[in-house]
């Protein structure tokens, strides 16, 4: 996939106050913000996430989406309730 370069130019404390003191450079915080809020509008999926941000598999998807307190759209209610449905039945063999 051909990347698209984006240059930003910040107040010096507004990117202070995004890196929060964090390890993380400016430019890899700011490209997971921008990556949290387009899934979140649902103009991106889990797996373009994923793929932004250069995550080898869902497992390190996931651990980033609870670590910023991301819901998966891509998860619906009636995948839910065929996993409580599955779970359930499981649970009723023992």
């Amino acid at each position: 996939m051909e990347a698209v370069e984006v240059t930003v130019s910040l107040p010096r404390e507004i990117a202070a106050d995004i890196v929060n003191g964090s390890n993380t450079s400016l430019g890899r915080r700011l490209l997971e913000l921008a990556a949290i809020q387009a899934h979140q509008a649902d103009l991106i999926t889990s797996r373009q996430v994923q793929e932004m941000l250069g995550f080898e598999d869902r497992e390190e998807l996931f651990a980033f989406f609870k670590a910023n307190d991301v819901r998966d759209h891509s998860y619906t209610m009636e995948e839910h309730e065929r996993g409580m449905a599955t779970l359930t039945a499981l649970l009723d063999k023992r």
